[in-house]
């Protein structure tokens, strides 16, 4: 179940409309998201390039531009090292074509998911020794990785570390003050780093880079190209849609509907998308997962060589490629998904148990496994969820937390067999913040990093009933914490919506996290036909009358099993005629969002149903 809340948000509405020439209804909307005063209102309508922060503002910047430009200028061998998801991939993109646009010696390495793991590691920094590499900089990892640090200047080589991931800390005293710890390099840039004064922390390690190269002084043309890999990696590493970050998203998104860009139009191509209409919805659920997709499964190398291609023809079975790749992934995640809510449920633990087993032939080993197992089998009463999947693929951790978070509204993480020990991903609520409760217990890793709302850990296998007897022991998430909220901006009758209302809340886009769509309700509308339709059922259309007996198109997308039933427990037979073309009226109230559909020439409103009760 959830709780519906109503904003009740105050402000002068009729004046701000007024004075912006917008509704008052998009005015409720805007204070709804906690955009208050005239510029803060001007910036969220009408902001561009001209209001983003000046990179100079970042702590660090200074040192690491003097450190960049001398490498440059003395022809050092410089190598960027990125990482193997959107972010690290399009971070290391930026810094290297900008690198080479100042005539940098520059080359770069991508961690390999499996045989490195995430971020700085000696093999790497071994690597880049042998290979006369004289300065690093890192993007969108490093500021955990002193150690790894340290061994590159014992080998003679200077780093910068660019990053936006949290400092590492350790508590102490009753009042558990934090002692942040800071890699000794020649020059740190991450706006979480102490002292730090920058505007809004917010940034990915993507517009990080960006923020460097622009420092750099780069070519005003090129600097404007790489907003396109600034936004996609925004949207992609799910960062909040606000303040500069809305910017950049709304400016990047743009320049991609009109790419020149060989790699992105061959994703776009592939994917059948009409980039025309390109939102922040398709980098995030269609194009951002493809190039994920090789970093998750194979290597990011691919996905980085696609950005890095300059001819189209090569480009785009490339694109084909990742596109391939990211539908297995999606299959094999659908399967660990599958298996982790049967573990919660505790419908097979034999079965899952006997799984186990087939994956080690030493008894032993064996049998620590199935005590591992057993020891570690959250059901849905934990109030911090551990799921050990130990044949689920590593990379497809982070999406199955995820998705079990999604479905029990829980802190989750799932672990899985390594190479060595095991490895996971967190996921976590807004109630929760992950990468503090696991510091708490960081004793218990071999390496361990992240944010608020998601973590990545390794650890010793012998350690895996103990963070989770930890986690959920010095858990204070109350049943209020894990009910599901939908918030609600304005209670709006479907007959006051027009086709100048949905085109003026375009103004509100780009929607994601930290911005997301409006949510509007309506009371009791009548449910008077309905079909089901899709390759796997998973789309309604409703034919509905509001309370003032006006007809309206409804369309759900998602669980419709789950809306029959609850049709069905709620009303009964007239709940199975409703689908079979016979005519009823089901009361049924329901938040939705509404959209121009366009067909055949033809333009009808449309209202999506996002939640119902």
């Amino acid at each position: 179940m959830a709780n519906w809340f109503v904003a009740a948000k105050k402000a002068d509405f009729n004046k701000i409309a007024e004075e912006f020439e917008i509704s008052p209804v998009l005015a409720r909307l805007i204070r709804n998201r906690d955009v208050c005063g005239e510029e803060e209102i001007r910036k969220y309508l009408h902001g561009g390039i001209e209001d983003l922060y000046a990179p100079q503002r970042l702590k660090g910047m200074e040192q690491a531009v003097t450190v960049v430009k001398k490498a440059i200028a003395e022809k050092q061998k410089i190598r960027v090292i990125g990482d193997y998801d959107i972010d690290g991939v399009c971070a290391t993109y930026i810094l290297v074509r900008s690198f080479q646009s100042l005539g940098a010696d520059v080359d770069m390495a991508i961690p390999h998911r499996i045989k490195d793991g995430y971020g700085l590691n000696d093999h790497l920094i071994e690597q880049a020794a042998e290979d006369g590499i004289e300065l690093i900089v890192t993007c969108d990892n490093g500021i955990a990785a002193a150690d790894q640090i340290e061994l590159a200047h014992k080998l003679g080589m200077q780093v910068v570390v660019t990053d936006h991931h949290e400092v590492p800390f350790t508590e102490s005293g009753t009042a558990g003050e934090r002692e942040y710890h800071l890699p000794p390099a020649e020059a740190v840039v991450d706006p979480k780093q102490p002292g730090e004064t920058y505007p809004f922390p917010g940034i990915c390690g993507a517009v990080v880079a960006y923020k460097l190269v622009q420092a750099l002084g780069i070519g005003r043309e090129l600097l404007d190209a790489l907003l396109e890999p600034a936004a996609f990696a925004t949207v992609g590493d799910v960062m909040e849609l606000k303040d500069e970050n809305r910017i950049i998203v709304k400016e990047g998104l743009k320049r991609m509907r009109n790419t020149f860009h060989p790699g992105l139009r061959a994703l776009i191509e592939v994917n059948k998308l009409d980039r025309r209409k390109l939102e922040a919805y398709h980098i995030g659920f269609v194009l951002g997962p493809c190039v994920n997709a090789s970093g998750r499964l194979e290597s990011a190398a691919l996905s980085l060589k696609l950005w890095l291609e300059e001819d189209y023809r090569k480009a785009v079975p490339m694109a084909a490629e990742l596109k391939s790749l990211n539908d297995s992934r999606k299959e094999m995640t659908e399967a660990g998904v599958r298996q982790a809510v049967r573990l919660l449920e505790r419908e097979t633990e034999k079965e899952y148990t006997d799984t186990v087993n087939v994956q080690v032939s030493d008894t032993e080993n064996q049998e620590r496994q199935k005590n591992a197992v057993e020891e570690l089998s959250s059901d849905k009463q934990d109030k911090v969820l551990i799921l050990y999947l130990p044949d689920c693929h590593e990379s497809l951790a982070g999406i199955i937390a995820g998705r079990i978070r999604e479905r029990y509204h829980k802190p989750t993480i799932v672990l899985t067999d390594a190479e060595e020990g095991v490895k996971g991903s967190g996921r976590s609520i807004e109630a929760y913040d992950m990468f503090a409760h696991l510091s708490a217990c960081k004793d218990l890793f071999d390496k361990f990093g992240g944010h608020k709302m998601a973590a990545g850990l390794s650890l010793p296998r012998e350690n895996m009933g103990e963070l989770r007897r930890q986690l959920n022991e010095n858990c204070s998430l109350t049943e209020d914490d894990f009910t599901t909220k939908v918030h609600i901006d304005i209670a709006l009758p479907l007959s006051r919506v027009s086709e100048g209302f949905i085109q003026e809340l375009e103004l509100l886009a780009p929607f994601g996290t930290g911005n997301p769509k409006p949510v509007f309700a309506q009371k009791d509308v009548l449910l008077c036909s309905g079909r089901i339709f899709g390759k796997n059922r998973n789309v309604a259309k409703f034919q509905a009358l509001d309370q003032e007996k006006l007809g309206h198109t409804l369309v759900y997308f998602g669980d419709v099993e789950g809306l029959e039933k609850f049709l069905r427990e709620k009303y009964g037979e007239d709940a199975g005629r409703l689908f079979s073309g016979e005519k009823v009226s089901l009361p049924l109230t329901i938040t939705y969002y509404p959209n121009l559909n366009e067909y055949k020439g033809r333009r009808e409103i449309e209202f999506v149903i996002t939640n119902y009760c």
